[in-house]
C-alpha cells in the first residue's frame, strides 16, 4: 500500500519518547489560523511512499533510538490516511518498534466502518500525541474551520480504552491565551485519566515564509509570540508539572 509522504526526519527529539523516526504524511482537514506548515494541507503534493520503505528507513535510524525511541506518525494529519497508517504501523509492531501517533482528531467518529478500523489502529499504537485547539466550540470553528465535538469525543475515547496521550496546547495571544478559556482547558484535562504529558507551545510566526510561497495569506501576520511570563501562566493554569513524572 502507498500513502502520501511529506517529510521524513530521521532524528526528532520532540514528538515523543526518546529519539524518533517522524514520517509527516500529506494531508489535512483543518486550516488552523496559527499552522506553520500550510505546504501538508494537500495530499497530493507529497510523495508517494510504501509501507516497506517507510519502515526500512527506520530502521536504519535505530541504532539512535536507545530504550523508549521508535517511530512518530505526524502531519498534515496521519489518521486522512486511516487505511495506509494502518498497515505502516502494524509491520512496525511487528518489528517492535514503539509507536506513535500526533495527531489532531479531526477525522475521528464512532460510526462505520471507519470506527472499525480506528479499534483496529489501537491495537499497533503505543501513544498519541493530541492537540487541543481550542476549549470552545464556536472559537475552535474560528481557529480551525472545523467543529471540536468529534475531537472532544476522541479524548472521550481514548480515556475509556486507557490509551495513553500527550496533550499539546499552542499558546497564541488574542485567541488561546484568555484565562477563562485556559481554567476550561485544565478542567477538561483533568477529566482525564490517561494523560501523561501536558505541553504549552507558544504560537510563533515561522511558517509565514511557506504562506508566501504559496500564494496564501497569513492571518497572523500581526500577531506576535506569547511573552515568556504568559507561557508561564499557561503553564501553571494547566498544571504542566503536575505530569512531569512521567518523563523522569
Amino acid at each position: 500500500m502507498k500513502g502520501y509522504i511529506h517529510q521524513l526526519e530521521s532524528f526528532g527529539c520532540a514528538d515523543g519518547p526518546g529519539s524518533r523516526f517522524i514520517i509527516f504524511f500529506s494531508g489535512c482537514p483543518l486550516r488552523c489560523l496559527f499552522c506553520h506548515n500550510p505546504d501538508t494541507w494537500d495530499m497530493n503534493r507529497g510523495k508517494l511512499y510504501d509501507t516497506d520503505e517507510l519502515i526500512k528507513e527506520a530502521l536504519s535510524c535505530r541504532s539512535y533510538w536507545g530504550k523508549k525511541g521508535g517511530i512518530t506518525v505526524s502531519g498534515g494529519e496521519p489518521l486522512f490516511q486511516l487505511d495506509f497508517l494502518i498497515e505502516l504501523l502494524t509491520k512496525a509492531k511487528e518489528k517492535n518498534i514503539n509507536t506513535c501517533i500526533d495527531t489532531s482528531g479531526a477525522c475521528f467518529t464512532r460510526e462505520g466502518e471507519w470506527f472499525t478500523k480506528f479499534e483496529k489502529l489501537m491495537q499497533v499504537t503505543d501513544l498519541l500525541l493530541m492537540d487541543i485547539k481550542h476549549i470552545d466550540e464556536d472559537e475552535h470553528v474560528k481557529l480551525t474551520g472545523k467543529s471540536g465535538k468529534n475531537i472532544v469525543d476522541m479524548f472521550r475515547y481514548l480515556d475509556e480504552i486507557k490509551k495513553p496521550i500527550w496533550i499539546r496546547h499552542v499558546l497564541t495571544p488574542g485567541i488561546t491565551d484568555k484565562e477563562e478559556y485556559l481554567v476550561r482547558t485544565r478542567d477538561f484535562i483533568r477529566s482525564l485519566s490517561n494523560v501523561q504529558r501536558v505541553e504549552i507551545l507558544p504560537y510563533h510566526g515561522l511558517g509565514i515564509i511557506k504562506y508566501k510561497d504559496l500564494g496564501i495569506d497569513y492571518p497572523l501576520k500581526d500577531v506576535e509570540s506569547p511573552t515568556e511570563e504568559s507561557v508561564k501562566r499557561a503553564k501553571e493554569i494547566l498544571e504542566c508539572d503536575k505530569y512531569s513524572e512521567y518523563l523522569k
